[in-house]
């Protein structure tokens, strides 16, 4: 495994892990950068070729996106294809799926899956609902590159076991092999809690610790999945939510615990949301990024992970300030009807969310608890710069 040098452990905040990125240009005022740059949060403006080199020694590199955003998305293929240029012996860790996917996407790498093979045989729109079109440009390039793709997730099911009955209930073979997760930064846990409380349902004080359970798993898996990879010795680069990496909190915090320490997390940085720099300790670089023009942007989001139900479409998670969540929308909700249409499979919510025109409402007949009930997503018009939330 490369080590050319050792990073501090996070205590807390990033500002450590900062001072290893600093390699900086002229310094620049940046309340209103220009987009396509990089820069240090709180800080000054990288050199692209200088910041590459060094990350290229790292063991670990961590990609955030906001699911939705195609820019987002854009920015990390051209991440990956600069590193790459570096460290050709590269794996690409996969917040998407489960590690049940795996031998999906081994085929794909290996060229024996078309498309529509892969979408199938992953179970892609049941286990991540999200427009594949997103990130089929990023499987592309690992299959031209044979650069091998790593499921890092773990099933619903799976989590919600781990974070219910608690690791030792679940035998190791069961778990992949995970461990237990460490304690949450007290910042994380206060971030978790912010969270927790805008929640419809946020409950009591057992229900915020279940809910920083469940996501510690999330981030355990997903960091050991890549500590799994990392430890070929390969460049493993994982790309995740950015909830989960911001401010060293969730994954690299798990990473850091694991032993790998020789990690860096970059971010993208929209210019448009009030020109406001990037906080200080947010992650080791940021990209800048114009703001995406209207007709480039990706179809409407309900903002919702969806699984097959005995009738309708089971929601097993709710993204954080998307339409579903300022709909009411909650995790264990069954969406029997949409539009007055029948349900009977994830896609065809998802297709019927992507026809939505911008500034509309849509029906939706949900059961909760044994009770059906009628919630009315409103999609924003793409004037209020949230139209994919």
């Amino acid at each position: 495994m490369r080590r050319s040098f050792a990073l501090p452990r996070v205590l807390g905040h990033a500002l450590g892990l900062l001072a290893s990125l600093s390699l900086p240009m002229a310094v620049q005022a940046y309340s209103c950068p220009p987009p396509g740059q990089w820069f240090q949060p709180g800080g000054e403006r990288l050199d692209s070729a200088a910041l590459f080199a060094e990350l290229a020694e790292r063991d670990v590199v961590l990609l955030g996106e906001q699911h939705d955003r195609m820019d987002h998305h854009r920015w990390q293929l051209h991440t990956l294809a600069g590193l790459h240029a570096l460290r050709p012996d590269m794996v690409i860790g996969l917040e998407m799926l489960p590690r049940e996917a795996q031998p999906a996407l081994d085929a794909w790498v290996a060229g024996e899956l078309d498309e529509a093979e892969f979408l199938a045989a992953s179970h892609w729109r049941s286990v991540w609902g999200f427009d594949p079109g997103l990130y089929l440009p990023i499987l592309h390039f690992a299959r031209l590159h044979r650069v091998p793709l790593k499921a890092i997730n773990v099933t619903p099911e799976l989590r919600g076991r781990l974070a219910g009955n608690g690791w030792e209930a679940v035998p190791e073979d069961e778990r992949f092999g995970i461990t237990a997760p460490a304690e949450a930064l007290p910042d994380y846990r206060d971030r978790l809690a912010a969270v927790h409380a805008q929640h419809p349902s946020a409950g009591d004080e057992e229900s915020l610790e279940r809910f920083i359970a469940a996501q510690l798993v999330w981030d355990r898996a997903m960091a050991a999945g890549l500590a799994e990879a990392a430890a070929e010795g390969a460049l493993t680069v994982g790309l995740i939510g950015q909830g989960h990496l911001q401010y060293e909190h969730g994954v690299p915090h798990q990473l850091d615990d694991l032993g790998v320490e020789a990690h860096a997390t970059l971010l993208p940085w929209a210019v448009e949301e009030g020109c406001e720099p990037p906080p200080a300790g947010l992650a080791q670089a940021v990209f800048t990024l114009a703001e995406t023009p209207r007709a480039l942007q990706p179809p409407m989001q309900l903002g919702v992970y969806l699984m097959p139900g005995e009738r309708g479409v089971a929601i097993h998670g709710v993204v954080e300030g998307s339409v579903a969540e300022q709909a009411g929308l909650e995790e264990g909700d069954i969406v029997l009807r949409a539009a007055g249409e029948a349900l009977t499979r994830p896609a065809d919510l998802t297709h019927l969310v992507q026809r939505q025109p911008p500034g509309t409402l849509l029906p939706l007949e949900v059961e909760r608890n044994g009770e059906r009930r009628e919630i009315l997503a409103r999609f924003p018009s793409r004037d209020d710069g949230n139209g994919t939330p």
